[in-house]
């Protein structure tokens, strides 16, 4: 049924909860997992030339960590494993990544924002559940309160059907 899963990644603590379900529904069906992490490049354009080389070193590094560490997982759990990190807007790049890529499913995180976060944070899942052309995996982690635990729940969006 899945033949690649993609583990869009913010290198967040929160990404272990995320990857534990990934990697585990990725073992039931044999499928690659696909780590990448997208660095928002309209968050950094203001930088100045002098410092924008050492920004970008920086959080490449910081995005090469990342996927490094749920490739590793995945690795470990004796699955195939491509990594990549990406420079754009991240629902864009990761729906991108995805359709180049023939996903078959994506797995992100929520984070249980409500309220003016949500609404002046937006969400990069809510974004990705909205227009994405493949099932897309919602995994609840944390809370609004910062509290690290994951909230109970998992939810099921394929953005192909209609409601």
């Amino acid at each position: 049924m899945y033949e690649s899963v993609l583990i869009p990644t913010d290198g967040s603590g929160d990404m272990r909860e995320v990857a534990d379900h990934a990697i585990a529904l990725a073992d039931r069906f044999e499928a690659a997992v696909h780590a990448l992490h997208v660095v928002d490049d309209r968050a950094y354009g203001s930088i100045p030339d002098d410092v924008q080389q050492r920004v970008e070193e920086t959080l490449t590094a910081d995005g090469e960590d990342a996927t490094k560490a749920i490739a590793q997982r995945a690795l470990d759990a004796g699955l195939d494993t491509v990594r990549e990190v990406r420079w754009g807007n991240p629902p864009a790049g990761i729906v991108a990544y995805a359709t180049e890529n023939d996903i078959s499913l994506i797995i992100m995180g929520t984070h249980g924002r409500t309220g003016y976060d949500r609404y002046l944070l937006g969400s990069v899942t809510e974004k990705v559940v909205r227009v994405a052309p493949m099932p897309v995996l919602t995994v609840s982690v944390g809370d609004e309160d910062g509290d690290d635990e994951p909230l109970v729940g998992i939810s099921m969006t394929d953005s192909t059907q209609e409601n």
